[in-house]
């Protein structure tokens, strides 16, 4: 696509934080050097705190400071962000607002259309939405757009509680469920390896492929996340949308086009075929871990804000069930945690060994596909060739292929990619309100059998600081004769 100038006044709710500072604020400018964004926009951003303009323009700089050696850019990007210290529950500040979005709309020529980025708590989503529509800051001449960050409730009906107040405000085409993960460029490359390779097209399917592996691992502990991670733990924070959601682009059906109706359509078709397990399933098929103290790191229980004897999950590997004609028999293993050995985001599809060993002296290894997500993008192939000399011996290979430092250059954050498409209404690296609730549907079966589960608190921790988690994640694919290929 074009780089066609979009017209916008961007309303951030929670504007002086550290998502908005550290994501929001840099992708912006990315989007105004690329051209995306000119002359015709603008930026509301608003919190509790008493700033000012000029103070707002000195944050929004130094959001960028790494983006940019060009001040004179600098200071033209910053000048169409304004402030308005705002508290959520004041019908008297969304006047203010109101007044402030319509005067900004006239000077920036804006059409009326508005994006409205809810950056906060979602216990705050339902309150802003309802004064969005009731203090008439939604327009009727332009699009009126809302995007909301996790997490998007704690189970299905707390879920189903946020969508149905969102939804009384703004129809689900105009809702974008943000999941960063689906902005990432090789997340977005598994349709293409998928469906635009033959080879991967007719193999992908459980006659060929022995298994999947996805794991998301983090270097870092929770740092300043404590609190909200006591209370939501790995299971919520990583396996209901951002792993969730890469199951389901491995394990979908080809869609009939590649547009945004179809690709949820079969996505949700995939997340029914997820099968949900009881207390017995879950017990057989999860493992949950907590890092402990190593190498003069903290352990999870010494962290600020986090209970001495706290239960909270921070490493889940499981083992998921597609049962679908091309997927049923093939195990889908799934691991995330903190404190891991490093960070990275990888997909590992292991490919059936030769039902026949023609050379039976040698050993060979299953053909893997790896996708690297992060930290280095790219794609490799494990394969088995002979090798060099004057026997027939047999060796492993990777054949890959990594972006260019040109490329990585020209990559969009994955932030940046996902405001562009909801400027431009595009809805399809965006999770729905139907796969939302497949999801939880799923997760609950696993939260509620462990919150049943007499586990005594001596379990925890279970695993040592810069590890791939605990011994039992291993024993998971042992069991099955599988191994971690990472």
């Amino acid at each position: 696509m074009n780089n066609t100038e979009q017209q916008a006044l961007f309303i951030i709710f929670g504007g002086t934080g550290d998502l908005a500072q550290r994501k929001l604020y840099p992708s912006l400018f990315n989007l105004y050097k690329r051209g995306y964004l000119k002359n015709h926009f603008a930026v509301i951003g608003t919190a509790r705190r008493p700033w000012t303009d000029e103070h707002y323009h000195e944050v929004i700089k130094e959001s960028i400071a790494d983006l940019s050696d060009d001040e004179e850019k600098a200071n033209d990007f910053a000048s169409h962000f304004y402030y308005q210290s705002h508290n959520v529950n004041d019908t008297n500040h969304y006047v203010t607002l109101r007044d402030l979005a319509d005067k900004l709309d006239e000077k920036y020529g804006l059409c009326g259309n508005r994006l409205y980025y809810l950056a906060m708590s979602p216990r705050f989503f339902g309150t802003i939405c309802e004064h969005l529509k009731t203090q008439e800051i939604i327009t009727k001449n332009g699009y009126n757009r809302v995007v909301v960050e996790k997490p998007f409730g704690h189970d299905y009906e707390s879920a189903k509680a946020l969508d149905d107040e969102i939804g009384s405000v703004f129809p689900e085409r105009d809702v974008f469920r943000i999941d960063h993960y689906l902005g990432k460029e090789m997340v977005q490359n598994i349709l293409a390896v998928r469906f635009g390779n033959s080879m991967f097209n007719a193999m992908w399917n459980n006659r060929y492929i022995s298994n999947i592996q996805i794991t998301l691992s983090e270097a870092l502990g929770v740092e300043e996340r404590a609190g909200y991670y006591e209370t939501s733990g790995a299971l919520r924070d990583m396996v209901q949308n951002h792993i969730l959601q890469i199951v389901t682009l491995l394990t979908m059906n080809a869609p009939v086009s590649y547009s945004a109706e179809d690709i949820s359509r079969e996505k949700i078709n995939a997340l029914k075929s997820l099968k949900v397990y009881n207390a017995d399933e879950v017990k057989k098929n999860f493992v949950r871990g907590q890092y402990g103290s190593d190498a003069g790191l903290k352990a999870y229980r010494d962290e600020d804000q986090v209970a001495s004897d706290s239960m909270t999950e921070t490493f889940v590997a499981g083992k998921l069930a597609v049962e679908n004609m091309d997927f049923a028999g093939v195990p889908i293993y799934i691991r995330t945690g903190k404190r891991m050995k490093e960070k990275a985001t990888r997909i590992d599809v292991v490919f059936k060994q030769m039902p026949v060993v023609v050379f039976k002296d040698s050993c060979l290894k299953s053909d893997v596909l790896t996708i690297n997500v992060d930290p280095e993008p790219g794609i490799s192939i494990q394969l088995n060739t002979k090798k060099v000399g004057q026997n027939f011996d047999t060796e492993s290979i990777d054949i890959g292929y990594s972006l260019s430092d040109e490329q990585k250059a020209e990559m969009p954050e994955a932030y940046e990619r996902l405001i562009l498409n909801a400027l431009r209404g595009e809805t399809m690296n965006f999770a729905r309100w139907d796969e939302l609730s497949y999801s939880w549907k799923f997760l609950d079966s696993i939260r509620k059998a462990w919150d049943d589960e007499d586990l005594s608190v001596d379990a925890f921790p279970n695993y040592a600081c810069k590890t791939m988690g605990p011994k039992a994640s291993d024993e998971l694919l042992e069991k099955d004769g599988n191994h971690w290929e990472f």
